[in-house]
């Protein structure tokens, strides 16, 4: 992996109303790997993603995509500056058709040979799209909703992908598909930021992790060595519930981070 950041996020605070959810939160994504976030349900993992796709305001820190700095104040800045988001539920444009949901992906690109080629692309790569290219997108199935949601996001060509619960919903055998493409996009040079409740399935996939609790880095380092740390261990995959630091209990903001 490359020892130059593509995104650095310095110090960021950021939540709802009076509420801080993330709360000076920092980290750094190289621009060949996966960097997995897990933490329990609350903590503010949704709220920092959302912060990052500009969805949500920044109250105070930096982020930075290639060493400038984003203004992160409008959605499709942001898109247009090399960042996307798959959110959690996957929120197609439901009365649309799957081929509408991708154009709206490439709705920042004006080069419409590019695009249409990128269309194909992803038919290519999901088949069923294909065939399903003139249905609603609300008449789709949960995975065939999460593939759509994954190339719309792509017919933007981002250099970081965020990806909030992707396997949220899905059979066993869908997750599996969907986390062979996340790797594969990984190669094909796209840094991927992945918010996975599925602690295992997240700290498999990625190069490094970092545990979020209360709105704060908790625990960073490469995903390996994290899923055989007892406290990840004992917290995330299984054992039993607890605080991965000697602090009180974690605070349940989990209505207010969505």
């Amino acid at each position: 992996m490359s020892a130059v950041p593509l995104l650095e996020v310095d110090e960021v605070v950021a939540g709802y109303g009076e509420l801080r959810v993330v709360q000076g939160l920092s980290f750094t994504l190289a621009p060949d790997e996966i960097l997995a976030i897990v933490g329990a349900n609350g903590v503010g993992k949704t709220t920092l993603l959302n912060a990052l796709a500009g969805q949500l305001r920044i109250w105070s820190g930096r982020v930075l995509l290639n060493g400038e700095r984003l203004r992160l104040r409008r959605a499709h800045d942001v898109v247009r500056g090399g960042i996307a988001l798959v959110p959690e539920g996957r929120h197609v444009f439901a009365s649309l058709t799957v081929e509408e949901n991708l154009r709206v992906g490439a709705h920042t690109r004006h080069a419409r040979r590019d695009v249409e080629a990128d269309i194909e692309r992803w038919y290519s790569t999901f088949p069923q799209l294909q065939q399903l290219r003139r249905r609603p997108a609300g008449q789709l199935s949960g995975g065939e909703q999460q593939m759509l949601a994954l190339a719309r996001a792509l017919m933007s060509r981002p250099r970081v992908l965020l990806l909030d619960e992707p396997s949220l919903g899905l059979a066993p055998q869908v997750i599996e598909s969907v986390f062979e493409f996340i790797r594969a996009v990984r190669k094909e040079g796209t840094a991927i930021v992945l918010v996975e409740q599925n602690a295992r399935l997240a700290l498999e996939t990625a190069d490094r992790a970092l545990v979020m609790q209360r709105g704060r880095v908790a625990l960073e380092g490469p995903a390996r060595e994290l899923a055989r740390d007892p406290r990840v261990r004992d917290v995330y995959l299984g054992r039993r519930e607890t605080s991965v630091t000697p602090a009180a209990a974690e605070p349940n903001l989990e209505s207010e981070e969505r």
